[in-house]
C-alpha cells in the first residue's frame, strides 16, 4: 500500500500536473509566435521519483508560454536515454549531467557502444546533482561502506545514479549482494517493503522520493566519508565534493558530505537559433517564476554556465547568455 501511495503520488506530480498552477501560466496557445518555428517540440526527462520529472515540465511551461510552441513530455531512463534521443532528433529537447554528457561526448561508457553524440547542444545551467543515499533507520546502515553484501537499488539503468553508482561502490570497495535498477518511486517502495536494504541515488535536492520515504518511515541519510569524497573526486574529476545542508530533509539529523556533477538542458544542433534563445532566456530570465515549482531552481542561474568546460553551447542559448554578461568563450559555441 505504501509503496502505491508514494508511486501515485510521484506520478501525478512528474507529469506536472501541478506545474502551471505553481508558476500562475496561462493556457499556452498552440500557434507558434513565429511562423518559421516548429509547432510542437519533445522534451526527454525521467521516471518518477526523481527530480527531471518535475523539473522538465516546469521549464518547459515558461518556454512554452514565451514563444507558443507546444511542449510535451515524454518519460525515459534519465540522461543517457535523453542524449541518445537527442541524438536521433526523437525529441528535441532533454536533460543531462554533465559527466553522462562527456562519457557521450567522447564515446566512452559500456553505453554509448563506441559512438560519439555530438549533435548535442546545451542550453542552460539546471543544478548540482548530489550523490547520496537513504535506508530504514532499523536497518542500521548509515553510511556507503555498510553497504557490502546488502541489496541496493540505484534508480533507472540510463539514468545517472545507475551509471556512476555501481562504477562508485566499486572503487570504494563497497560489494553489494545485489545492484538493482528502476524508478526512484518503485525503488524507494521497495526500500519501504524492505525487498532494498538501501536506496543510493543522485537527483536534484530534495529528491521527491526521499522526501515522500521520509513522511512515511524512520528513515537515515547516507553520505560520504572525507577520505571517500578525495578519492573519488580523485578518480572521477567530473564529479565535485560538496555538503548537503541540515534542513535539506525533514528527518536529516547531519550536514550531509557529497560529491555531485552538474546539469545542464540540451537541444538538438538543429534546432532554430532564435528559439533556442527565446526558451533559453524564457527559464534564465524568470528564475523567481521557476523556483515557485521547484527549489532545484535555486541555482538555474546564467553564471552557472560555467559548470560546462567542453559541451559546445547552441548559438542562440550562447546569445542570451552573453546577453546578460556571460563571457562564453566562441571556443564553446557550435552550430
Amino acid at each position: 500500500m505504501h509503496r502505491r501511495i508514494i508511486e501515485r503520488r510521484l506520478v501525478l506530480a512528474g507529469l506536472g500536473l501541478a506545474g502551471p498552477a505553481l508558476l500562475g501560466l496561462r493556457a499556452a496557445s498552440a500557434q507558434p509566435r513565429n511562423a518559421a518555428w516548429p509547432r510542437s517540440l519533445n522534451m526527454g526527462t525521467a521516471a518518477p521519483g526523481g527530480t527531471y520529472a518535475l523539473y522538465g515540465p516546469a521549464w518547459g511551461q515558461l518556454a512554452q508560454e514565451a514563444t507558443g510552441v507546444q511542449i510535451s513530455y515524454r518519460t525515459t531512463q534519465g540522461p543517457n536515454q535523453n542524449i541518445i534521443l537527442v541524438q536521433r532528433r526523437e525529441v528535441e529537447l532533454g536533460m543531462v549531467t554533465m559527466g553522462v554528457a562527456l562519457q557521450a561526448w567522447n564515446g566512452q561508457g559500456d553505453w554509448t557502444q563506441g559512438n560519439r553524440f555530438r549533435d548535442i547542444r546545451a542550453l542552460f545551467p539546471m543544478y548540482d546533482t548530489p550523490f547520496h543515499g537513504i535506508a530504514l533507520r532499523a536497518s542500521g546502515i548509515t553510511n556507503h561502506a555498510q553497504l557490502n553484501g546488502r541489496s541496493v537499488g540505484v534508480g533507472p539503468r540510463g539514468g545517472t545514479p545507475g551509471t556512476y553508482y555501481p562504477l562508485i561502490l566499486n572503487h570504494l570497495g563497497v560489494r553489494p549482494s545485489a545492484i538493482r535498477f528502476g524508478s526512484a518511486s518503485d525503488m524507494a517502495g521497495q526500500l519501504q517493503d524492505r525487498l532494498l536494504d538501501a536506496f543510493v541515488f543522485a537527483s536534484g535536492v530534495p529528491v521527491p522520493a526521499f522526501s515522500e520515504l521520509e513522511v512515511q518511515a524512520d528513515v537515515n541519510y547516507l553520505d560520504f566519508s572525507e577520505d571517500e569524497v578525495r578519492r573519488l573526486t580523485t578518480q572521477y574529476p567530473e564529479l565535485a565534493a560538496g555538503t548537503l545542508p541540515l534542513g535539506t530533509y525533514r528527518k536529516q539529523d547531519r550536514p550531509l558530505r557529497i560529491v555531485g556533477m552538474y546539469n545542464f538542458a540540451i537541444a538538438h544542433r538543429t534546432l532554430p537559433e532564435d528559439l533556442a534563445y527565446e526558451i533559453t532566456k524564457s527559464v534564465l530570465g524568470q528564475n523567481a517564476r521557476l523556483r515557485q515549482a521547484i527549489a532545484a531552481a535555486s541555482e538555474t542561474l546564467a553564471e552557472n554556465w560555467t559548470k560546462n568546460s567542453f559541451l559546445p553551447f547552441h548559438p542562440g542559448a550562447a546569445r542570451y547568455l552573453r546577453e546578460v554578461g556571460q563571457a562564453v568563450p566562441d571556443s564553446l559555441v557550435q552550430a
